[in-house]
């Protein structure tokens, strides 16, 4: 039986930000709450993607943006040991005392260890000085564990052991010759950012024929483009077959299925992601391990007797992408909250909208990706009756006093029945912005006559969106 001290209303395994914001909003809610985490409180965002990734893309994306404007020029190539140490300084040097503290402030407890349910409502925590803490919910316990990388079964590839996005955002040494498999974000992003930074020998081997293959057409071309511009050396329509890596730290080789071979200093692999589901305990409670948790609107794992159980973030499989796996977290602890109040089923707080219509994307690139909502074709599949425009950015004034050369392309999705939009697509320098007007026009299902009425200021890039409605003859 757990001692009184370990019975709390909530436990939340994992301290990424979407464990951490459950425990938040469960704690909002006038519950107690423990938060396990066996790693770095923060996880993965913190540490490996997000923070580190766009720490060392940023740099980049401003030399891009000096080249493209006329009375400035970077006359020295980008300081990578200067960034570098800013990237460790993101991280906090890879120390989560911030973090666990914020987590004690919220408050609730952190407990240090594995995470482990071992019944109903209950989780064994094994500690790092080898003991076992037996840990009990009075109301609900959140499987908040995130995802991990995903290294494809090509022979050889993980006795060469290849990087992810873990090694690549902590690099510490850039490589003189890189080999990136996919492309992804991860794969485009880190790319460019390594490339930038050192990689003077960059060869990208993608599987299909474009670049960001969830994304329109025209985002993945011009994206390619500027990775040719650039000196990387962009492959498509090839796989590895194999990868030899005979010294520990020798070079790797890597043959194609073309009959090429590329040596390189490091392989970097950037082919998806899996739900961290093994050795969770999940058989404990009659699921299965071997992928993404099945969860409900209200992020509630189904199938499990007495609705205790919830999984928010990666490990549901919904959406991979921090700030919508914090969305559900919201979600996720208001309704525990509520429920634990007796509160009925059908709250409105269960209505998780955005993870359909409006969960928005950003690569961080040069140009950068932004996306919100369908693409046509996803829009099409889904049985809408479509209609798309797009819009060549550089011939907004905005766009030309931003960039000499500026070259962008904007595409909105609009759905015929209703008169609204179902997605928007921006491809171009610095386009990150415009991206939350998207958003809020896809989710808030604004009708296309009361969008004509939100005028973008002169002389701007968000012009774009006048020239989207007109193309679209408003």
């Amino acid at each position: 039986m757990a001692d009184e001290n370990d019975v709390f209303d909530v436990i939340v395994i994992g301290a990424g930000p979407v464990g951490e914001t459950v425990a938040g909003r469960a704690v909002r809610g006038g519950l107690t709450a423990a938060v396990v985490e066996k790693r770095l409180a923060g996880g993965e965002c913190a540490y490996y993607a997000c923070v580190p990734s766009k720490a060392l893309l940023r740099p980049v994306d401003l030399a891009a943006e000096v080249s493209r404007m006329p009375g400035l020029e970077l006359r020295d190539p980008i300081d990578t040991a200067a960034v570098l140490a800013r990237r460790d300084e993101t991280v906090s040097h890879y120390n989560d005392d911030g973090q666990v503290s914020w987590i004690r402030n919220v408050p609730a407890t952190f407990v240090r260890g594995r995470g482990r349910l071992a019944g109903t409502l209950r989780v064994d925590v094994a500690t790092p000085d080898g003991g076992t803490r037996a840990l009990r919910a009075r109301h609900a316990v959140v499987v908040a564990t995130g995802s991990d990388p995903l290294v494809p079964g090509v022979p050889g590839l993980r006795e060469a052991r290849p990087w992810t996005n873990r090694e690549a955002t902590s690099v510490q040494q850039v490589p003189k010759r890189l080999v990136v498999i996919g492309g992804g974000p991860v794969a485009c992003e880190m790319s460019q950012a390594l490339h930038a930074l050192g990689a003077e020998e960059t060869t990208v081997l993608v599987r299909g024929d474009r670049l960001l293959a969830r994304t329109e057409p025209f985002a993945g071309d011009l994206l390619a483009k500027s990775f040719q511009e650039s000196g990387i050396d962009l492959r498509f329509g090839r796989s590895p077959t194999r990868v030899e890596r005979p010294a520990e730290d020798g070079p790797v080789t890597v043959h194609t299925d073309d009959g090429s071979r590329i040596e390189a200093d490091e392989i970097l692999v950037g082919t998806g992601r899996r739900a961290t589901v093994g050795d969770i305990g999940l058989e404990t409670v009659g699921l299965e391990a071997e992928g993404p948790i099945e969860v409900d609107t209200s992020m509630r794992a189904t199938g499990v007797p007495d609705g205790w159980l919830y999984a928010v973030g990666d490990v549901n499989g919904r959406n991979l992408l921090t700030h919508m796996g914090k969305y559900q977290a919201r979600v996720c602890g208001d309704v525990i909250a509520a429920r634990a109040k007796g509160l009925p089923d059908d709250l409105p707080a269960l209505r998780d909208t955005a993870d359909d219509r409006g969960a928005p994307q950003v690569v961080f690139t040069d140009p950068q990706v932004c996306v919100v909502g369908r693409t046509e074709s996803r829009a099409r599949a889904d049985g809408y009756a479509v209609r798309a425009v797009e819009y060549d950015m550089s011939a907004v004034e905005g766009a030309y006093l931003q960039a000499d050369g500026y070259t962008g392309r904007a595409k909105a999705v609009v759905d015929e029945d209703r008169q609204m939009l179902l997605g928007v697509t921006f491809a171009g320098p610095a386009v990150v912005d415009l991206l939350h007007a998207a958003t809020i026009a896809v989710t808030a299902e604004v009708p296309l006559d009361r969008l004509w009425h939100a005028v973008p200021a002169f002389p701007t890039v968000s012009e774009v969106w006048l020239g989207l409605l007109e193309e679209y003859g408003l």
